[in-house]
C-alpha cells in the first residue's frame, strides 16, 4: 500500500502545484511592478520552494554533449552499445577532429565505469564520467528503473548483475579497466575473479573501486549498523513494495527509490532542511548563483529509481549480513568465487576519511583479499578530507583522486600491451 499511498500524495499535490507554478509566474513577470519588491521576492520563493519540494524528479540527461579537455571544447557523442531490459552500456565517444585541436591522443585506455544501482540514475556520476573523458574511452552502466521493467522480463538479482559486468567486459574487448563506485564493488569485484579464474580474454587490465563496501564488517557505519542489527525479515517485510498501475512493471515487487531516498536524506535531516531554507533565502535575495547550486544538486539529489526485490535483497544478505564475498564463501551460479585466482588485474582502492557510507578499511580489503596480486600491481589511497559523495565527485576528486587513478589505469594498460581500439568519433 505503501507505494499507491505515495502516488496518491504525489496526485493530491497536483492543483497546488499548478497553483504554484502560477503564482511563480505572477511573481516574476516583468510587467508585474510588484515583482522586485519584499512582498514579490517572498511570495515568488515560497511558490518557487513548494513546487520543487512537491515535483516528480525525473531521469536526468547526461548533458556532456561538449567538455572542455586541455581548454579546448571537445564534442562527445553518447551511444547505447549494449542493452538488455535492465541495463544500458553507453560509450562517450569523443570527436577526432576536437581531441587533435587539444592536443590529446585520439586512442585512449578503454573504461567501464559501473554505476552503483542503489537508488539513484547513474547520471549521479556526471562529474565522474566528465573526468575520465579527459584521458580515457569512457563506457557507463546505465541501469534501468525496474518500476519501467514489465513483469514478462522476468527477475535481476545480484548473480544477474554479476552477469551483466561480464557480458559488457566482454562487449568493449581484451583488458578494458573497470572502475566500480560505491555499491558495485562485491559484484565487480566478484565478475573479475570469475574471469580471471577462466583466464578469459576480456578479464580487464586492472579494477579501481571508490567508497565500495567490499567488506562491510570494518568500520561499521550507520547504514552498516541498520543491516546487521535488524533481522533478513524485518527488510522483507517494510522496504519491499509492489509497483502500481500505470506503471510497466506494474505487480512487480521493488525496493522504491523514495525509500532509499527519504532513508539517506532522515540520516541528516538538519543539513537538508537547512539547505532548503538557504535556498528560499537567496530565491528572496535574488542570489542567483546560490539558487541554481542548490537546484543543480537537488535535481540530481531527488531523481530516483527502484530496484528489483530480489537485488536489494541478496546485496543485503550477501554483502552486509553474512558477509560471503571476504569469507570466501560466495557462490556464483554453484560456483566458488576465489578471490585468490586474481593475479594480473591491478587493483586501486579509494577511500574518502570521511565516509558515513562506506568507512575506511571495507575498500581496501579487497587488497587483503587479493593475495596473488604482486605489489607493483596495486595502490590504496585515502583521501584525508572527502566523504562518501567527495570519493568520485567534486573539487578534491578531480584535483587529487583522478589523476591518481588515471596514471594506475596508464600504468596497468602498458602492462598488458592492450589491442588499440578506437576511442573516439569521426
Amino acid at each position: 500500500m505503501l507505494y499507491s499511498l505515495h502516488e496518491l500524495a504525489y496526485h493530491s499535490a497536483t492543483p497546488f502545484r499548478f497553483g504554484a507554478q502560477m503564482a511563480r509566474q505572477f511573481w516574476s513577470s516583468p510587467f508585474n511592478p510588484a515583482s522586485d519588491t519584499a512582498l514579490g521576492r517572498t511570495a515568488f520563493a515560497s511558490a518557487e520552494l513548494f513546487e520543487s519540494v512537491t515535483r516528480r524528479y525525473g531521469k536526468p540527461l547526461w548533458g556532456l554533449d561538449t567538455i572542455t579537455i586541455a581548454d579546448k571544447p571537445v564534442r562527445t557523442t553518447e551511444q547505447v552499445v549494449w542493452s538488455s531490459p535492465w541495463c544500458r552500456m553507453l560509450r562517450f565517444s569523443r570527436h577526432i577532429g576536437d581531441l587533435k585541436r587539444a592536443g590529446k591522443p585520439t586512442v585512449a585506455p578503454a573504461v567501464l565505469i559501473v554505476a552503483p544501482l542503489s537508488g539513484h540514475y547513474a547520471t549521479l556520476l556526471r562529474g565522474t564520467v566528465e573526468a575520465f573523458l579527459q584521458d580515457h574511452d569512457v563506457y557507463v552502466t546505465d541501469w534501468v528503473n525496474a518500476r519501467q521493467v514489465p513483469m514478462l522480463e522476468g527477475r535481476f538479482d545480484f548473480f544477474d548483475y554479476i552477469d551483466h559486468v561480464r557480458t559488457m567486459l566482454g562487449v568493449i574487448g581484451p583488458r578494458a579497466h573497470v572502475v566500480g563506485v560505491c555499491q558495485p564493488g562485491p559484484p565487480v569485484l566478484a565478475a573479475c575473479a570469475l574471469m580471471a579464474e577462466d583466464e578469459d580474454p576480456n578479464r580487464p587490465a586492472s579494477m579501481t573501486f571508490m567508497g565500495s563496501p567490499i567488506d562491510a564488517r570494518l568500520s561499521p557505519t550507520v547504514t552498516n549498523q541498520l543491516a546487521e542489527e535488524k533481522p533478513f525479515t524485518w527488510f522483507r517485510s517494510n522496504m519491499i513494495h509492489t509497483v502500481p498501475w500505470p506503471y510497466p512493471g506494474f505487480g512487480r515487487r521493488v525496493y522504491p527509490g523514495f525509500v532509499q531516498l527519504y532513508s539517506f536524506m532522515s540520516m541528516n535531516e538538519e543539513r537538508h532542511l537547512d539547505a532548503h531554507r538557504e535556498y528560499f533565502q537567496d530565491l528572496v535575495s535574488g542570489d542567483g548563483d546560490g539558487a541554481a547550486k542548490h537546484e543543480q544538486f537537488y535535481d540530481e539529489y531527488l531523481s530516483v529509481l527502484d530496484l528489483t526485490e530480489e537485488f536489494y535483497l541478496q546485496t543485503i544478505d550477501i554483502v552486509f549480513q553474512q558477509h560471503l564475498l571476504p569469507q570466501g564463501l560466495l557462490e556464483h551460479r554453484g560456483r566458488k568465487v576465489d578471490l585468490t585466482k586474481i593475479a594480473d588485474i591491478g587493483l586501486m582502492t579509494v577511500e574518502g576519511a570521511n565516509d558515513d557510507i562506506s568507512g575506511v578499511g571495507q575498500t581496501q580489503a579487497a587488497h587483503t583479499l587479493c593475495t596473488a596480486l604482486p605489489d607493483s600491481r596495486r595502490e590504496l589511497y585515502v583521501h584525508p578530507e572527502v566523504g562518501h559523495y567527495g570519493v568520485f565527485n567534486g573539487r578534491r576528486f578531480r584535483d587529487d583522486i583522478y589523476p591518481r587513478v588515471r596514471d594506475f589505469i596508464a600504468k596497468n594498460e602498458a602492462l598488458c600491451a592492450v589491442p588499440e581500439r578506437p576511442a573516439a568519433a569521426a
